[in-house]
């Protein structure tokens, strides 16, 4: 596919798009992702955005592996913030033709991001669906767990949300992913951890609370808060506590002494 064709089927797809813009939405939208200045908002809903790149997806039957990638360098090398999701859900929507070398791909994204927005879907959807094809790509994921940048660092423990959500996953790796972020200071790597632990304790509440309970008190109190949902009041109320002072807890319902 030569460039001006890329370019072509960009606009095809962002034209089915804009056709859903709403002005208000996209002044709203842009100061709560404060996005810069010259970034554009044309205010159209994830749903719709995910429903008109499914539609091209089906009507572009012919575009092969590269072509698609191609298509989702163009959509995503506009500062449209439309036209970024639309470059995400275009690889969704593709997902089963992508291979283990389009990580690298997924990896550059998340990087060029700086808001969730992208990092989320990208993570817990892209990702989560190329490690699960290819099983070798949590060497990249141990990686991005140090990486300097802290959305990939997020986008590590995100990428393992939806398995350990509905009580399957690695949940180890999960485990050593987030001990090792305690102590940081970046909200979206607190929120991460909390979120992630929130959801597994809808069916797994025992575990959530056995890995939780040694460690509130390193924990930040935002992390306990969101990771404590859906537990027991008392013990929720004793891991705030003991995230707000610092002190370990002991002897929690038989959970394992905090002191190590």
């Amino acid at each position: 596919m030569t460039t001006s064709e890329a370019v072509a089927r960009a606009d095809e797809l962002m034209a089915q798009v804009e056709a859903h813009a709403d002005q208000n939405r996209a002044v709203n939208e842009k100061r709560y992702l404060k996005s810069p200045e010259d970034f554009r908002h044309i205010g159209v809903k994830v749903p719709l955005i995910r429903k008109e790149t499914k539609a091209f997806s089906r009507a572009h039957k012919d575009l092969d592996h590269d072509d698609v990638i191609v298509v989702a360098e163009e959509l995503w090398s506009r500062e449209v913030h439309e036209s970024r999701m639309a470059a995400i859900e275009l690889l969704n929507a593709r997902l089963k033709s992508l291979t283990a070398d389009d990580a690298s791909q997924v990896e550059k994204m998340i990087n060029q991001s700086h808001t969730w927005a992208y990092v989320d879907n990208l993570s817990a959807h892209t990702m989560a669906g190329l490690v699960e094809r290819f099983p070798e790509l949590t060497e990249t994921l141990d990686g991005w767990a140090e990486h300097e940048n802290f959305w990939l660092r997020r986008a590590a423990m995100l990428t393992l949300l939806i398995p350990l959500r509905d009580g399957e996953g690695d949940f180890e790796r999960f485990g050593r992913y987030a001990d090792s972020m305690l102590h940081e200071k970046e909200f979206f790597i607190r929120k991460a951890i909390g979120w992630v632990l929130r959801d597994m304790s809808k069916k797994r509440p025992e575990l959530v609370l056995e890995w939780l309970a040694p460690r509130a008190h390193r924990c930040s109190t935002l992390t306990v808060r969101e990771a404590s949902k859906y537990l027991p009041a008392e013990l929720r109320e004793a891991m705030i506590a003991a995230s707000k002072s610092g002190e370990p807890m002991f002897d929690v319902i038989g959970v394992a002494d905090a002191r190590n």
